[in-house]
This record gives C-alpha cells, sequence and structure tokens, in this order.
C-alpha cells in the first residue's frame, strides 16, 4: 500500500497540510485540493488510488462531488468521507452516494491510515490505462502523445493533443466541458473546448456530423467511445 497515491480534498487549510503531512509518513503518494473543482482539475491528469474527502466545502459539497463521480465513472476511485457530522442518516446519506466508508471528526490519525488501507485491500486491481487508443485507421500512442493513421502522423495542436488524451485515458467516461477546459487549455474556456472537438472530430472522424468516436452528451459533456 506504500506507493498508493492519495488526494485529500479539504478547504480547510489546516487540516488539509496535517492530513497531507501525516499520510505521506505513512507511506504513502499525498496530493491536496481546496475544493472539487480543484480536485478535478487534478483528477484530469491524474489517476489516485483513493480520495480522502470532506462532506462540508464551499461550492459543491464532497456528498455531490462524490454521486458526480460515481454518475459518471463505474468503478471509480474509491472514497473516504470526512465529517463533523455523525449521525446515523448522515453517514447513510454519505455511503449512498458512493463511498467506500465514513470518517467522524475529530479522529484519531491512526485510524484514518487504517480504513485507508483496509478500503485498498478491499478494491480490485486498478484497471490499465490504455497505452493506444483505436479509431478505426487511426491510432492515438497515449504515452507518445501522438496521432497515427497507416504509418503516418496527424498534426494534433497541443490543445487537441491534451484534449484527446484526457478522453482516451478515461474510455466510456462523460467528461464535462469544465474538466476538459482545465486539462486540455487552462484558462481557455469551456467554449474552447467545443471548437477543439469539432477540429479533433474533422481529424479522426469518418463523418465529423455524425461522430462516432467523440461524442457529445448533450447537458453534460463528452464521451470517448474507441473500437
Amino acid at each position: 500500500m506504500d506507493q498508493s497515491h492519495i488526494l485529500v480534498v479539504d478547504d480547510d487549510d489546516r487540516l488539509r497540510d496535517l492530513l497531507t503531512k501525516y499520510l505521506s509518513e505513512s507511506g504513502f503518494r499525498v496530493s491536496s485540493a481546496e475544493s472539487a473543482a480543484d480536485a478535478r482539475r487534478k483528477m484530469a491528469g491524474i489517476a489516485f488510488d483513493l480520495l480522502v474527502l470532506d462532506v462540508m466545502m464551499p461550492g459543491e459539497t464532497g456528498l455531490e462531488f462524490a454521486q458526480s463521480l460515481r454518475h459518471r465513472h463505474r468503478g471509480a476511485v474509491p472514497i473516504l468521507m470526512l465529517t463533523a457530522m455523525s449521525e446515523v442518516d448522515d453517514r447513510i446519506r454519505g455511503l449512498e452516494q458512493g463511498a467506500d466508508d465514513y470518517l467522524v471528526k475529530p479522529f484519531e490519525p491512526r485510524e484514518l491510515v487504517l480504513r485507508i488501507n483496509n478500503i485498498l485491500r478491499r478494491v480490485p486491481a486498478e484497471s490499465v490505462v490504455p497505452k493506444k487508443a483505436r479509431l478505426g485507421a487511426y491510432e492515438f500512442d497515449l504515452d507518445r502523445e501522438e496521432l497515427w493513421c497507416e504509418g503516418k502522423r496527424i498534426r494534433l495542436t497541443s490543445a487537441e493533443t491534451n484534449l484527446l488524451k484526457a478522453l482516451a485515458s478515461n474510455p466510456g467516461a462523460i467528461l464535462s466541458r469544465e474538466e476538459l477546459a482545465n486539462h486540455s487549455s487552462p484558462g481557455g474556456g469551456e467554449r474552447t473546448v467545443d471548437v477543439q472537438v469539432t477540429r479533433l472530430r474533422a481529424k479522426i472522424e469518418p463523418d465529423p456530423k455524425l461522430p462516432k468516436y467523440l461524442q457529445t452528451v448533450r447537458g453534460q459533456g463528452y464521451v470517448f467511445r474507441p473500437d
């Protein structure tokens, strides 16, 4: 378990720093995020083994974030929720929204580590992220970040490359425009994502007007469906 990568998501700077320090000293690789939006940006580029997620956060709450992850990603990253609410109904609500375990504040740090290890033992072996994605005559190499067609490399802009890699790393998962904007072109905005998608479709789709591989999910975002 000592190589597992954990993302701590908490708006409390002091607690977030303490958890990061303690879990690092306990042998884990640790990253942190101050909000659900910040967590989404980090998750777009890193496959974490577990989330330590605070329930009460400004904006999107931990419960809403967990529900969103479970809705979009079947078999998503395990979640250990932290909360100051100790009522049974609160714990049940957290588990219903997708948490794998629930720890009430204040807690003993050693118990947190034990619960994390128990969750990691229960989850299936990590699925292997595909190294290459097939799209008919096209092939996208995720490691080399290159698109090829019948031995010829197809030129992509850096933004198109980042967008395609984010989608190809999560085949079948719906990614919102906000998530894709943060990963492919930070600061570019959601409309920029739509433009990049249109350009990508022109390069990889047999019929860009009837996309087979890079599909729109109305009101949610885009989903990548390779061969």
